[in-house]
């Protein structure tokens, strides 16, 4: 799959993040619950140091609930990390990242200064949101595009915290192929910048061995397809996506198909565990399944 992904003002961004490190006392990285790994950026982790990262786990209504707490004990076994999923519609959950920051910096609290935080993530993974939240008023601008946000800004959120967001940034290469179907499919790439056939039918396969029954559900399935192109072939039928002739219009199932994913409407899912990212890891390869031509027309 080809994207293209990094623009310019994203090399900019992560210029500014390498210019702030010096007054930031801990990074809170925002991931989606979804795909913990693929949503991570692998530049932070050098950029950081030994300063602490608190890493939220936010969409966590969209996602596997075991899957999550399997992915909260796996991130914290780094050292200096602490990992909480978040939902903005249990703001309970966010409001509470606020105790874990100055658990997480016991220290700062008896200098009498501000905790001063870094927030970063990939795009359109709800940091304008979660900021706009901790704040109790509205800051950043929000918004269902990636890179609503286009410049840094220092925001006061009280509680002594000061947080500088950050555009979300993507990086330049990626070694998993399979990251970046993940991250296109969640949405953190520009629509316009991927195509939904091919994302379409990564999550297909990905669905039909690991979550079927939510397929059946949503579609009516009688039976269970038995590949990716026909269960979208399935998709394309049910929902009316039929171009002359009777042929199923392939683009348009396929959008339907990402667009339901993206909702919610296939209930909660996770696309990767750890043990699965350990898998392709050491494998350094993509899965046959990312590989296989496609015959979508």
């Amino acid at each position: 799959m080809n994207i293209q992904w990094y623009p310019g003002h994203m090399h900019k961004a992560q210029l500014k993040i390498k210019e702030a490190l010096p007054k930031i006392d801990l990074f809170i990285e925002l991931l989606d619950a979804r795909i913990p790994f693929s949503s991570a950026n692998p530049m932070l982790a050098d950029l950081r140091g030994e300063k602490p990262c608190l890493k939220v786990l936010s969409k966590s209504d969209l996602a596997d609930p075991a899957q999550t707490s399997l992915w909260q004990a796996h991130l914290e076994r780094e050292t200096g990390v602490r990992a909480r999923p978040i939902t903005t519609t249990q703001t309970g959950t966010i409001a509470r990242l606020t105790d874990v920051i100055h658990k997480m910096l016991p220290h700062r609290q008896g200098l009498g200064k501000s905790i001063r935080t870094m927030i970063v993530g990939v795009p359109n993974v709800g940091k304008s949101t979660l900021i706009n939240i901790l704040a109790g008023r509205k800051i950043a601008k929000t918004g269902n595009e990636p890179a609503i946000t286009k410049s840094q800004q220092q925001i006061n959120i009280g509680n002594g915290i000061v947080l500088f967001d950050t555009p979300g940034v993507l990086w330049p290469n990626i070694k998993n192929e399979n990251s970046g179907f993940r991250l296109a499919a969640t949405g953190a790439i520009k629509d316009t910048a991927m195509d939904y056939p091919d994302v379409a039918y990564f999550v297909a396969g990905y669905l039909l061995e690991n979550y079927p029954r939510a397929l059946a559900e949503r579609y009516s399935l009688d039976a269970m397809p038995g590949d990716q192109v026909s269960l979208l072939d399935a998709i394309g039928r049910k929902r009316g996506c039929l171009k002359k002739g009777g042929v199923v219009d392939y683009d348009r199932a396929s959008r339907i198909f990402i667009n339901d994913l993206r909702s919610g409407a296939l209930g909660p899912i996770t696309f990767e565990t750890p043990t699965m990212i350990a898998q392709e890891t050491s494998a350094g390869k993509v899965s046959k399944k990312a590989r296989e031509p496609k015959t979508l027309v």
